[in-house]
This record gives C-alpha cells, sequence and structure tokens, in this order.
C-alpha cells in the first residue's frame, strides 16, 4: 500500500490587503513520523477565519507573520493516527493550530482541546464551540457586560463570531441589532439568529435605517469591522455605553495608519468605554465558555451555521472568499473523514 504524501497549503507571496489565492501554493510533502512524547493528528476540518489577513500580513500585530515558504497558520479539527503519547490514544479527537495540511506532528502542548462531547458536531469545535464561540461569550460577556433591557448592536453579525454574540445578548435578554450585508444575511440574522433588527450596510440608506433601529439609543456595541460602519453606530452610543474591539475586518492594511472620524469626542461626553481584546490572552474562559455554549446548542437556545468547502484544493481562495462576503455562516474547508 503506498505511503500518502501530506498536502501542505503554504504562503509563497506575502500579500497586500486580503490575500488571494495567488499567494498559496499546495505542495506533497513527505509524510512525518512523530517523535517520543508526540503525535501525528490527520486533520479532518481546516478553520478560515478573518483574522488570517493579519496572520499573513508584513506588519505583525499579535502573533508573528506566517513566514513565506511555512504552511498556512491554522486551526484544525482531526484524530489522533500515530501517538508517541499515552494521554492521546490513537482515535482520540482534538483541535489546535495544526495548519492547513493533512497531517501534523505536534506535542502535547500543542493540543488547544480533546473532544469529549462526542454528540456534537466535530465541526462545531473550530467555530461554535472552538475560538469562535468562546470569543464571542468572553467578549460580549466579559468585557461588554450587558445588563437585561439593554440595547447590543453587532457588526458582522452574521459571521461566526457575530451570530454567537447577538444569541447570547438576546439569551441575556437584551435588544439585538445586527448590522450585515445584503438582504439575504438580513433574513438570516432575523430568521435564523433571532435579532429583533437587522441593518444592511451595503444599502444607500444605511445610517437612515441604522439611526431608525438604535432610535433609543446603544449601550453594548461588539465591533468586528471598524471603518466606516462604526463611525455611524458611535453616534447613537448611550451614556455608559461600552464598545468591544474584536475585530477590524474594514482595514486592509496599517501602512499607513488607516484615518478617519475620531471617536474621543463620543467617549468623553457620553462616559463610554472602549476596550480591545484577543482570546488568546484569555485561555482559562474556553472552558467556561464551552459549557454554556454546548448547553445552549442542545437546548435549542443557540443555533449556528457553517459554510462547509470540499477539499484542500479550495483553501487558497477561501480567506479572499470571506472578504467577498460568500460565506454563509463559519466558513470550514473538509479534507478528511
Amino acid at each position: 500500500m503506498p505511503v500518502p504524501n501530506n498536502r501542505q497549503v503554504r504562503l509563497i507571496h506575502r500579500p497586500i490587503g486580503i490575500p488571494q489565492a495567488g499567494d498559496f501554493e499546495i505542495v506533497a510533502a513527505p509524510l512525518v513520523e512523530p517523535g517520543p512524547g508526540q503525535m501525528r493528528v490527520r486533520n479532518i476540518f481546516l478553520s478560515v477565519e478573518p483574522a488570517m489577513r493579519g496572520w499573513v500580513s508584513a506588519v505583525g500585530n499579535y502573533s508573528e507573520p506566517v513566514p513565506l515558504g511555512g504552511v498556512m497558520r491554522s486551526l484544525a479539527a482531526g484524530r489522533v493516527d500515530q501517538s508517541n503519547h499515552p494521554d492521546f490514544p490513537v482515535g482520540t479527537l482534538v483541535t489546535g493550530m495544526f495548519g492547513w495540511q493533512d497531517y501534523a506532528v505536534v506535542d502535547p502542548g500543542d493540543i488547544e482541546h480533546v473532544v469529549t462531547d462526542l454528540d456534537l458536531p466535530l465541526s462545531t469545535f473550530l467555530g461554535v464551540l472552538g475560538l469562535n464561540g468562546v470569543t464571542a461569550h468572553y467578549g460580549l460577556l466579559e468585557v461588554g457586560r450587558p445588563r437585561p433591557g439593554e440595547t447590543v448592536v453587532v457588526s458582522t453579525a452574521a459571521g461566526a463570531v457575530g451570530s454567537c454574540v447577538g444569541q447570547i445578548a438576546r439569551i441575556e435578554g437584551c435588544r439585538t441589532i445586527g448590522i450585515t450585508g445584503g438582504p439575504d444575511k438580513v433574513r438570516q440574522c432575523l430568521d435564523v439568529f433571532g435579532y429583533d433588527e437587522a441593518v444592511d450596510y451595503k444599502a444607500a440608506d444605511f445610517a437612515s435605517r441604522l439611526a431608525q433601529a438604535c432610535g433609543g439609543g446603544v449601550d453594548v456595541y461588539f465591533d468586528n469591522t471598524s471603518g466606516p460602519i462604526s463611525d455611524e453606530v458611535m453616534r447613537h452610543l448611550r451614556i455608559g455605553a461600552r464598545v468591544i474591539i474584536c475585530g477590524t475586518a474594514s482595514v486592509a492594511s496599517w501602512d499607513p495608519t488607516p484615518q478617519g472620524p475620531r471617536v474621543e469626542r463620543h467617549l468623553l461626553v457620553k462616559r463610554a468605554s472602549m476596550q480591545g481584546f484577543v482570546i488568546f490572552d484569555h485561555a482559562h474562559h474556553y472552558p467556561v465558555a464551552r459549557r454554556a455554549l454546548a448547553q445552549w446548542i442542545r437546548s435549542g437556545a443557540l443555533r449556528y451555521v457553517e459554510d462547509i468547502l470540499e477539499g484542500v484544493e479550495q483553501a487558497p481562495d477561501a480567506i479572499a472568499g470571506l472578504y467577498r462576503g460568500e460565506n454563509y455562516g463559519k466558513r470550514l474547508i473538509r479534507i478528511g473523514t
């Protein structure tokens, strides 16, 4: 029986702005055996994140840029297929930063989560039960601190993080307003994710529609975009509002530094606060969030949508597709079974 190769998606060009398919190549690398104390994981699902744009940028943010010629950094979920460690026997389902490749040889410290909730799909541990859901749970509840009856506004409201934020806010007794792109995603926000209102930022009357939806003021704004969308939301902050900076999807590059309206006057006059966070700094919260999220999924209080691409060949263009707005729900690539 022939020994399989390890297909890897490698970064070959440093993108300017959004990474495109031509910035990557797929190569067949030799399959590596695990060393002492190591495991080899056969990846089944690869994750696609908006944050990947920052991971491949020449300008480092909270992590070092993916090196040219290196395997694209990515969370993945898979099954241990060879093991030299007693705590991770063959067949164990795990997640971690295993990269865009068929197989990853890993140390115990590379395992982000051992999947034991076998009644839930493995794919969810890269989305609603993975960093997306954990990010939503921590950012909203620990940074935003919503109270029942308050109004919570979420940008990229139909995305993997935003859709969780809106539903958790609803569970907490808040009024929810989603900002998303296009009529189909507006309907998804309303019909699937249960937002009280949803506004299309691509519409010509976006500013007036947002003003109408936010007529009573905004108590919590979960910001995944920055830019012109957030500039409009800032106008409607109430006294004591909390702004959570989770992502800056509208910012193409930090060189030069983006310019735009200043928020200081809004924060001062409205006695508001603005705080950014990166979920990797809060690993202690992962099990707390996963327990709550899993319970809500099982009870039907929390819904999720997945956009699954088939085959590693889909990987090079997958990030660009996110920014083109092609995905409906959490984007994943299935490369195994």
